[in-house]
């Protein structure tokens, strides 16, 4: 007998192990407008986590997006925030988080990013690859982030999919794989060919409810396709040969390495292509796997817990003024009651009050696995960034604040109320909504942000869940460079002394990082060659690391 024959089966996996498996993380992205929200929707409706999807285009009326749940969201019909949704599906846990498409809220997204394992992309067909598309998928690039893409608004009239798929390879750096292919588009759209089933979906719209009914018709060469939808069979059947020419075959590894991107067609808002993205996502997105720690790599299905704080959200419910750190679980399982350490304050939480979500939706959550997103309800305890262990001292990485670009000055209407903007602003800024800058010489607080959006949703949200109608002016600053200083040239001395020095134009970010504020570019060139020893961030992940050693 061979030594293959007579060696032992390997064990099987732990009931751990099993647990991470079956997890899937993944985010939602796209350029405002492609329907992304809508797919969202669509995704929740086809796993059975809901039986009705909401209308995102219906501001007016009592439904709107189970995933917008902040009230500017349904006024606006935009998302603003991030919403994070677990269901089950296919013996699959599936994590899915929806992330901002506006530009102006761009930050929330480059976080929610450092969370999840794999992204759906959201390509509006009529207008092809927009700006920020281009700008979250170098984030996903940047980390090899798996990338799904889902090409939508086939039932209207739209580029032809060849072009598409030439443009997201040549504007994204990606070999594009379709797995389906649509016949027709608009007013003749017939549905989507599924390249690897060899069947074809036939199009038939419905907004509401899942579509499991579907006509569905064996054989692509099946010649009943060729009578029903004529000349857009014969041009479909002629594009899908040139593709199979040309394109690639399907790599798993090209794919989990963020270099290749399966291809979809459909209609989020009719249902429509949905299933085949909801089946693909369950077999080709990755389990949870290795997550840099500055003092080592961290492995999912090792024993111990470990978490990262990823977002925070204040005023989830109104009525009880409450914040939730949203942690994605790094390894180990979590236990409800579970004593937990704050590696940077060293304090200790035992949550008794853990939440997981259908957008504002909450259920009270026992346990809990590498991949899974959990919500623990604090009162500024918790900060963006901070791991949480069983007691070993990690820093898991990654975790981007960004250098604002637009600054205001802010100042409460009515002085009573000076109290409740203290109190909002600092959570607004804790959460990461805004960035909050308390000068060292002056009263008035400073607002920082990457786009005007933002100062608008922070004026709304102070009004209305603050009580505080804030009076937001212009500021003569422009640009922010958090500092820092090692302790070989001097460290918190000559730190001090830099900020003594320059007291005019340095203020304190929402975790007291010292911040430089300057009006042009040639002001702070001229301030790094005259300080030599203090080191400028434009990126608070490493001001924000070195603070936070220095404190604890």
């Amino acid at each position: 007998m061979s030594d293959a024959a007579t060696a032992p089966a390997p064990p099987p996996p732990s009931p751990l192990a099993k647990e991470v498996r079956r997890r899937r993380t993944f985010a939602i992205i796209s350029h405002p407008d492609a329907g992304k929200t809508t797919l969202t929707e669509k995704l929740l409706l086809f796993s059975g986590a809901i039986q009705i999807a909401g209308s995102v285009k219906a501001r007016k009326a009592s439904r709107h997006a189970t995933s917008d749940w902040m009230e500017i969201e349904k006024q606006r019909g935009i998302s603003v925030a991030s919403s994070v949704m677990q269901m089950e599906y296919r013996d699959c846990v599936i994590n899915l988080l929806d992330t901002p498409g506006h530009q102006d809220f761009s930050e929330d997204t480059y976080r929610v990013l450092t969370a999840v394992d794999a992204a759906l992309m959201v390509i509006d067909a009529a207008n092809g690859v927009e700006p920020q598309t281009r700008r979250l998928l170098q984030v996903c690039r940047a980390r090899n982030t798996p990338i799904l893409t889902f090409v939508n608004k086939m039932d209207r009239e739209v580029q032809e999919p060849l072009n598409l798929m030439d443009e997201i390879e040549r504007e994204l750096g990606m070999t594009v794989v379709p797995f389906t292919w649509p016949v027709g588009m608009g007013k003749v759209f017939g549905g989507v060919m599924d390249l690897r089933k060899n069947q074809m979906r036939v199009f038939k719209p419905g907004e509401d409810r899942a579509n499991d009914n579907d006509e569905i018709i064996d054989g692509l060469d099946n010649p009943l396709l060729a009578e029903r939808f004529g000349a857009q069979f014969d041009q479909a059947s002629g594009e899908i040969e040139l593709v199979r020419d040309a394109a690639p075959a399907f790599d798993e590894a090209e794919f989990l390495a963020g270099r290749q991107t399966p291809m979809f067609f459909g209609s989020a808002v009719n249902n429509f292509g949905v299933q085949e993205v909801l089946d693909s996502l369950v077999d080709l997105a990755p389990p949870p796997g290795v997550r840099p720690a500055i003092q080592r790599e961290v492995g999912p299905e090792e024993g111990k817990f470990s978490g990262v704080v990823f977002k925070i959200q204040a005023n989830m419910d109104p009525s009880h003024r409450d914040r939730i750190a949203f942690l994605r679980v790094a390894s180990g399982k979590f236990t409800r009651g579970m004593r937990l350490k704050v590696v940077r304050s060293g304090k200790e939480l035992r949550p008794n009050t853990v939440v997981t979500f259908m957008s504002q939706r909450r259920e009270l959550l026992d346990e809990a696995f590498a991949g899974d997103i959990i919500g623990i309800p604090n009162h500024g305890v918790l900060q963006l960034g901070d791991t949480l262990t069983e007691g070993e001292a990690l820093q898991f990485t990654g975790l981007p604040f960004f250098a604002p670009e637009m600054f205001r000055m802010v100042e409460v209407a009515d002085p009573l109320k000076t109290k409740q903007l203290k109190a909002g602003l600092q959570q607004l800024g804790e959460e990461g909504a805004i960035q909050v800058f308390k000068p060292v010489a002056g009263s008035v607080l400073m607002l920082g942000a990457v786009g005007q959006l933002q100062f608008e949703v922070v004026a709304h949200r102070l009004e209305h869940e603050y009580g505080c109608k804030a009076r937001i002016s212009p500021c003569r600053f422009s640009i922010a460079r958090w500092v820092t200083c090692d302790d070989a040239d001097g460290g918190e001395r000559e730190l001090n002394r830099f900020i003594e020095g320059n007291s005019h134009r340095m203020a304190y970010d929402a975790v007291n990082a010292p911040t430089l504020l300057v009006e042009y570019a040639p002001e702070l060139r001229a301030i790094e060659s005259n300080w030599p020893k203090i080191k400028f961030h434009a990126l608070r992940e490493h001001a924000g690391l070195v603070f936070q050693q220095r404190m604890g």
